[in-house]
Parts: structure tokens; sequence; C-alpha cells
């Protein structure tokens, strides 16, 4: 058997356990601890034990605990609910005003939180009932959420974008930061439509009443605080890690400290608090580094095959295509497995072929890490099977069928392939902060 069809049974078993309902790391790491014992016997063993020790040494990986921590105790603490009262009474008075708020309120999450899931789950439950009691259509808020959530994994500190970094090979904060211009131009276009749509539609988005909007200034300015506090948070991370003046890990640390005794001076870490964020911490971060682990293994059956050279001679030698046709393929493939997977199981399944044939085509790897980005949350809100759709189906209230949630996706999946093309065509909008704060 030639390894090339070793390579293509390898993924297509592994496409097969995924679809069945497999555990992630378990399908992974399974086919790969398979194929390495079939193919060298004993020696395929050490695979696992080389994958796990890469994983020990790779000092960054140390900031995913603490970016989840963060996000955790500001989630739990209701600090989000904080920033929704600030958007609710600054936006109210304007048409759509309120579903603005909520898409500010998707980036500042994104910024403490740096996972998609936890976007959507604040917006689900904590604006989406509050659009619909004043008035606003069911369908549009309930796209509003959706769309709104895919930013988390865009803006950083994003935990997807720390995987990518390792399983590529690259900078995480070049990943970060050209992770900001896109995040916050998707916002941009997300906020505009809503405008004009309410704009033109005033029923879909009715301002606040009169007796609402009557806030006095000084309980204004004491909300606008709550909007301050996560910037702050979010800047004592940032700042120093861009300056130079800590590391990646200790700037994680900073954040988590910061949420901590944000907390604390609030009142509200209380037992129930730490205890929910420090379980949830310790869950998904497990997750993360099994998951990574099982890819790693994965990888190195891949390249021991020589697969990434066979698949790259296939497409530029035997069949001659162009090296942005076989970019496009990728992203489509990224549609297709979106349907069924999340982004982290699309990243470790595909990024040991797609990074290094996408290296030797000769593209950007930082640019390709948000072109990744961007593709998947697309894939998560593309019906009928996408995986946001039914994450929020989970979450609504009642009188909001599947059908609406399959409706109201689709004018921003629409700006989102337009925000996606704009940043195949212009690569610069992800890749000029990166070079201008790193002096390339």
């Amino acid at each position: 058997m030639s390894y090339e069809l070793i390579a293509v049974l390898m993924f297509s078993s592994l496409m097969l356990m995924l679809m069945t309902g497999q555990r992630v790391f378990g399908a992974i790491g399974g086919i790969a601890a398979i194929a390495a014992l079939t193919l060298w016997g004993t020696g395929g063993s050490a695979i696992p034990f080389s994958a796990a020790m890469k994983v020990m040494k790779w000092y960054p990986m140390l900031t995913l605990p603490m970016f989840i921590f963060m996000g955790y105790v500001l989630s739990e603490s209701r600090i989000a609910e904080d920033l929704y009262k600030m958007f609710h009474v600054w936006m109210g008075p304007v048409r759509g005003g309120l579903a603005i708020g909520t898409i500010g309120l998707m980036v500042l999450i994104s910024a403490m939180n740096g996972l998609s899931v936890a976007g959507m789950a604040i917006g689900a439950t904590v604006a989406l009932p509050e659009l619909l009691k004043r008035g606003y259509d069911k369908r549009m808020i309930t796209g509003v959420v959706q769309a709104g959530s895919s930013l988390g994994i865009l803006v950083p500190p994003s935990v997807v974008l720390v995987l990518y970094a390792m399983i590529a090979r690259q900078p995480v904060g070049q990943l970060w930061l050209a992770g900001v211009l896109p995040g916050l131009m998707m916002a941009g276009m997300f906020i505009l439509y809503i405008y004009i749509r309410c704009r033109v539609q005033p029923e879909l988005g009715p301002a606040l009443p009169e007796e609402e909007r009557n806030v006095p200034r000084a309980e204004k300015l004491r909300l606008l605080s709550a909007g301050v506090l996560p910037i702050v948070i979010f800047a004592s991370m940032m700042v120093p890690f861009i300056k130079g003046w800590t590391s990646l890990v200790e700037s994680s640390a900073i954040g988590a400290l910061a949420a901590f005794l944000a907390a604390v001076l609030k009142g509200r870490m209380t037992k129930e608090v730490f205890e929910v964020s420090v379980r949830q911490t310790l869950a998904i971060s497990c997750m993360f580094m099994w998951i990574v682990v099982a890819a790693l293994g994965f990888g190195a059956v891949f390249d021991g095959l020589g697969a990434v050279k066979a698949i790259d001679s296939l497409f530029t030698e035997q069949l001659g295509l162009n090296p942005w046709v076989i970019l496009i393929l990728m992203q489509l493939s990224f549609l297709l497995m979106g349907t069924f997977l999340d982004d982290t199981a699309m990243l470790v399944i595909v990024a040991p072929l797609y990074v290094p044939l996408v290296g030797a085509l000769g593209f950007d790897l930082i640019w390709y890490g948000i072109l990744y980005t961007v593709t998947t949350q697309i894939a998560y809100m593309t019906p009928p099977f996408g995986y946001n759709l039914f994450l929020m189906r989970s979450m609504a209230p009642p009188e909001i069928s599947l059908r609406d949630i399959y409706v109201s996706i689709v004018p921003f999946v629409l700006i989102m392939i337009v925000a996606l093309a704009l940043l195949m065509i212009f690569p610069g909008i992800a890749t000029w902060l990166p070079d201008y704060v790193y002096g390339k």
C-alpha cells in the first residue's frame, strides 16, 4: 500500500469517526496511534510520547488556563451584565441602538474571554431577552447575537489563535495583533448593517421609550465605568506585552489577576463564583491540551508519510492549479467541515496538512491564521448544519424557532463573506498592525 493511500485512509477514517460523534482527541489520537504502530511497529509508540513532551515544553501553553480563568471570572461575576446596562442606557435612544450595543458587548466580551461560545452564552441569556421585551424583531436580533459571538476568536486574547500559533509555529503576539483590525472591521460592518436596516424599517429596532431614556447623568457616568473596566483589564495585559516589558505568559497572568481583583473590589468574588471559574478553567484547559497532544501525534505521522509534499505535488504539478485556486478550495473545505466540527477540531485536523502547504505556496501564515478563523465562523453559521445554529437553538427562548435562527443569520453570513473577500484581496488588513508594531 502506498503512503499516499495510507494518508487518504487516515483522513477519511478520521472524518468518519468525527461524523459519528466520537470525541475529537480520541478520534485523532487513536487513528494516529493505529497508523504509527501499523507503519513502524513498536517504534511508533514514541510518537505520542514526543507529542506530549512538546506540549509540556511549549511555554506559551500556560496562557490558556490564564485567559480562560479571566473570562470565566468576568462572566460569573456578572461584569458582562454591567456592560449591557451601559449600552442599554447610552445606545437606547437610537433606532436599533440596543442591537448595536449588543455588538459592542460582544467585542468587549471577546476581549475578556477569547472564546466565541462565551459571547454566545452571554448574548443569548443577557441581551436576547431584553431585546425581545422591547419589541425588537426576533429574527434580526437572533442573527445579531450569533454574528457578534463570531468575533470571539478574532479579537485578542483569542484562545484559538494561541493553538494555531503552536501548530503553525508562528508568534502568538503577531497573530493577536493581526486579528484586531479584521475583528473591528467585521464589528463595524455589522453595526452599519443594523443601523441602516433599522433606519429603513424602524419597527425592527425601536428606540427606547422616553421614560427609559431619562436616566440621571450621574447614573449614566456610573454605568459608563462598567465599560471602562474590561478595557482597563485588557490594556493592563496587552500594553506591557506589546511594549516588550512582559512575556506572553506573564501578560496572561496579569490579565487573570486583574480580573480576579476587579471581581473582589466589586464584592462579587464569592466562593461559588471562584469554584465555578476554577472548575471550568480546568475542564476546558485539559480538553484543549488533550486535543493538541493528539493533533501533534497525527501531524507527526503525516509528516512521516510525506503526505504534505504529495498533496502539494498533486495540486501544483499534476493538476497545475493556481495557488489562489488551491487556497479557495481549502476555504471551501472549512465550510464543509464546519457543519459538524468546532473551530478547534477543524484546526487540529487540517493544520498538519494545510499549514505546510500554505507556506509552500508562498502565503503568509499569519495572514492565513486570520483567514482560517473568519472562514470557520462563516461555516458555523451556515445552514443547515452550522455548529452555532444548534448552539443558539439550545440557548434561545422558546418563541424563537429553528427556522427563525436559520433565516436570521443569512444577512450576517453575507457580510462575513464580504469581509473574507476583503481580507483575501487586501492582506494588509490583517498584516499591517503586526508589521507596524514589530517593525517589519
